[in-house]
């Protein structure tokens, strides 16, 4: 191979994707890097194999209220992918009620908090396929879920779910594959991820979105809005999945995203829109999968009425801040909307770690119910009561 030829295939490896976000110190992993072969690390595994030799290679029966420890080591590592699936099916084991915490260094506090599901990008009790750079729930119907997101550890990692929900899980398979270091490179982030959820509360005056009700107000500082993250530290923000369940057929969408960085009171940054926080525009009602955004779920009724599941990962353009980071979304214009919204944020930072907020409770994250024709008639029917029960009434009166 001659110099020019050599010097031109590593051009092309280094341009053809970034694979991974690593630490604070910035760092990414490209193709061209996994051509550099590192001393003193060591590929190992820990899964639900079958240690007879059998083929019963999963955890059987966590009972409700359960907790099972899937991942537990010493030292200094790196875990750089999982892969889990769940028997029964969503449809009678919600993936909403599992919940998968991991710990690093010995912390009691946990880093990640979150339904197994929503981690994985699978919103409510539903499964579907979702493909991402760093996440994916594979065939068949989304039931494979797995992570790339690298997760380094200096004093040891521990990775457990409990079952929240009223049955037992009959069937839990996974892989956690990682290596063992000597040391961790200085800076090194450490992963996290939280869940949110809330049933936002639409103003007195109503949902008054696009100006169908009259002007509308303003909302420069963003108290009100939807909280996907609160960081206390120095990291990174990488991304989060974004879970809309919307009661109405009105575009949820004209919300701003609202960052605030370091302790600024008023938004670092702020954005034009939520779709356009998404990188999309124009009310999107269509899917789209891009290894750092998409539509991964839509609603399939009137308008914007149903489930919408949005992703945005900051792969390239990290979020970076040294003291805090706080970053919201309006529910709608001025938060002017009722809607169901949950999120998994995910973030490195630098130790100490502080405790996360606590996850909302199984009530209050229970998905809500669709709103369907039967409830829009209903709807129409107590309007034609208040307009006096004309026979002719149209509905744009």
């Amino acid at each position: 191979m001659n110099n020019n030829f050599q010097q031109l295939f590593k051009a092309i490896l280094v341009n053809l994707c970034v694979l991974l976000v690593l630490p604070v110190t910035g760092q990414t992993t490209n193709l061209y890097d996994l051509t550099v072969v590192q001393d003193n690390v060591k590929t190992k595994r820990i899964s639900s194999y079958d240690q007879t030799g059998g083929n019963n290679d999963r955890l059987e029966k966590i009972l409700p209220g359960q907790k099972k420890v899937l991942f537990e080591v010493e030292g200094a590592g790196m875990i750089n992918h999982i892969w889990i699936t769940i028997a029964p099916p969503p449809e009678q084991l919600s993936r909403n009620d599992i919940i998968l915490r991991m710990y690093w260094d010995r912390s009691p506090t946990p880093s990640v908090v979150s339904p197994i599901g929503p981690f994985f990008g699978q919103g409510w009790n539903e499964s579907y396929p979702f493909s991402c750079l760093p996440l994916a729930a594979g065939p068949v119907d989304g039931r494979g879920m797995v992570s790339y997101f690298v997760m380094p550890f200096e004093n040891g990692a521990k990775i457990e779910i409990e079952n929240q929900a009223d049955r037992e899980i009959e069937a839990f398979y996974y892989y956690v594959d990682y290596v063992e270091m000597g040391s961790l490179p200085p800076n090194t982030g450490r992963f996290h991820a939280w869940y949110n959820h809330e049933l936002t509360e639409a103003p007195a005056e109503g949902e008054n979105e696009w100006g169908v009700l009259g002007e509308q107000g303003k909302n420069p500082d963003g108290k009100e809005n939807y909280l996907v993250a609160d960081i206390k530290g120095k990291g990174q923000y990488v991304g989060f999945n974004y879970y809309v369940h919307n009661p109405s057929p009105m575009w949820y969408g004209e919300g701003d995203d609202m960052i605030f960085i370091d302790g600024d009171k008023m938004p670092t940054l702020s954005g034009t829109g939520t779709e356009d926080c998404f990188n999309t525009s124009w009310c999107p009602k269509v899917p789209f999968t891009h290894p750092y955004y998409g539509y991964a779920r839509l609603n399939n009724d009137v308008g914007w009425l149903g489930r919408t599941h949005v992703y945005r990962f900051y792969i390239s353009d990290p979020l970076h801040f040294d003291k805090s980071l706080k970053f919201t979304i309006e529910h709608g214009h001025n938060n002017c909307m009722t809607l169901d919204l949950a999120s998994v944020a995910y973030w490195y930072q630098l130790p100490p770690f502080n405790e996360l907020p606590p996850l909302p409770s199984k009530a209050n994250r229970a998905p809500k119910p669709f709103i369907d024709v039967v409830n829009m008639h209903k709807w129409r029917h107590e309007w034609r009561k208040v307009q006096g029960n004309d026979p002719k009434l149209w509905g744009d009166e």
